[in-house]
């Protein structure tokens, strides 16, 4: 009889284990289905901006480094190896747009032309799913990170190859500031 609840408390904990062992697969899977979800929209984001360049180069030539800049570093998130460097690479991009964004303000030709505001509504409808895709990330980063540290799953998660993943932080300094826009040296 001892035997049988002896066996029967161990079935127990072994049904628990596994249980808690499929969870923290689940949430690493979303982890990475979150991370695939950025890239995705980083993609849709690379395959826009040479058209927007185009579009506002034609108006304002004088600005030529920032068009060479912005097509030549429009990959760069795509190729970044990790989470912390894809961040960087992406708040990098994201300060180059915003000083594209900035530079067609100052053509009111161009801000009326309907190819350059149909660029600008797809731009903006990309930096808006990107921003979803973010949030979605670190929410499921910080549902995998807090089971990771919570008991009794810490005691599985350690043995088994589990860590704590990286937050999706774009802490980039050019993100805070407003961009300045020059034309002809003088600032504007």
């Amino acid at each position: 009889m001892v035997g049988f609840i002896v066996l029967g408390v161990l079935a127990l904990v072994l049904v628990y284990l596994v249980i808690l062992y499929n969870g923290l697969v689940r949430l690493r899977a979303l982890v990475r289905e979150g991370f695939s979800g950025i890239t995705v929209q980083l993609r849709r984001r690379a395959d826009l901006v040479p058209n927007l360049v185009a579009t506002v180069q034609g108006y304002a030539t004088h600005e030529g480094d920032l068009f060479k800049q912005v097509t030549a570093r429009r990959t760069d998130p795509l190729s970044a190896q990790g989470v912390a460097a894809t961040a960087q690479a992406d708040a990098q991009m994201t300060g180059m747009l915003g000083r594209i964004v900035a530079v067609a303000e100052a053509y009111p030709t161009l801000k009326a032309d309907a190819n350059f505001r149909q660029l600008q509504e797809e731009l903006s409808g990309i930096e808006t799913e990107l921003a979803g895709a973010r949030r979605y990330y670190n929410a499921t980063v910080r549902d995998l990170n807090s089971s990771i540290q919570s008991f009794p799953s810490v005691l599985v998660a350690s043995p088994l190859g589990f860590k704590e993943e990286e937050f999706y932080a774009d802490d980039v300094a050019t993100l805070q500031t407003v961009p300045r826009v020059q034309f002809d040296g003088q600032p504007k």
